[in-house]
């Protein structure tokens, strides 16, 4: 590697633009090859969307322009939307998701030599966890790069910097290899940023965050809790919680502890009302649903 950044220092002179190269260069530890995958890694989906509107608007704004030709650039501008929403950072968020979690998981693998798969399945949720992730991008200074439209505090958006981190790894993986994706992880974001002892001791009361988010949103929220025996050791009790939201099912979780099984059901749930749209979908139609009586009934609990 020490080769291949040289090689880099002396292609730089010879670049015209160098301004992005050395800003990036200090964020990753590393010369980029590829700017537009950078680019694109900080492209927020709405400015996609503007840009559409704008093209629309102008259009719409022609004085005397015919029905025909009025209903041939509808259809043009209809055509140009399927293809300008791919321009944000969504399918290289997908992508980076992927290799940041096989990387940490790495890491956190090499770094505990004893540790059990739960503990490592819930400390790399710590650390690649939306929260963490905005922080990061923040520290890093990605926040600041990223182009956006429109309010970006709300839904989805309040994310909107984690994500973009994500996407950024996937830049890397695609610009330099997974070599250099590891080496920016290792080298930048953990020495500097993470301290994997301290995260391990932060504990997530996910129950309280779900709870917290129903009563945002006015849904009824329960769990519930089973007690077996774990057939490995007699005297040690197993608990299954489930976790209902306006009676539907949401999520499920196994401990050796009521406290433990309802944290792992709270956090599926969690996991699945981000990801899984058809559930999404449902609690809005429980919501269409109740009558004004209930919507009362509810505020009174």
């Amino acid at each position: 590697m020490v080769i291949s950044d040289l090689l880099d220092t002396i292609r730089l002179l010879f670049v015209s633009e160098k301004k992005p190269f050395l800003r990036l260069k200090s964020i990753l530890g590393f010369y980029p090859h590829n700017l537009d995958l950078y680019r694109l890694a900080l492209m927020h989906k709405s400015v996609a969307y503007h840009e559409f509107d704008k093209a629309k608007n102008a259009a719409a704004t022609k004085h005397k322009m015919r029905m025909e030709k009025r209903e041939q650039e509808n259809k043009r501008l209809t055509e140009e939307l399927r293809s300008i929403t791919y321009i944000n950072n969504e399918r290289l968020e997908f992508l980076g998701d992927a290799m940041l979690g096989a990387i940490v998981a790495d890491i956190l693998y090499k770094h505990y030599g004893r540790k059990q798969e739960g503990f490592l399945t819930n400390l790399r949720s710590k650390i690649v966890c939306r929260k963490s992730l905005n922080k990061l991008a923040v520290e890093l200074g990605l926040d600041k790069l990223i182009k956006h439209t429109g309010a970006v505090t709300t839904g989805h958006n309040s994310f909107m910097s984690g994500n973009a981190f994500e996407a950024f790894i996937g830049a890397i993986y695609l610009d330099r290899g997974f070599s250099y994706c590891y080496r920016f992880l290792e080298e930048v974001v953990f020495k500097r940023y993470i301290n994997i002892e301290e995260e391990a001791k932060k504990e997530e009361n996910f129950k309280s965050i779900l709870i917290e988010w129903c009563q945002k949103h006015q849904y009824k929220v329960a769990f519930s809790q089973k007690e077996s025996r774990d057939g490995k050791s007699h005297n040690a009790p197993m608990f299954h919680s489930s976790v209902l939201i306006e009676g539907i099912p949401c999520g499920t979780g196994d401990g050796y502890s009521k406290k433990e099984s309802d944290q792992n059901a709270a956090k599926q749930a969690l996991q699945r009302i981000k990801r899984d749209k058809d559930l999404q979908n449902g609690l809005k139609s429980v919501r269409k649903k109740q009558t004004p009586a209930q919507e009362e009934d509810k505020q009174q609990d």
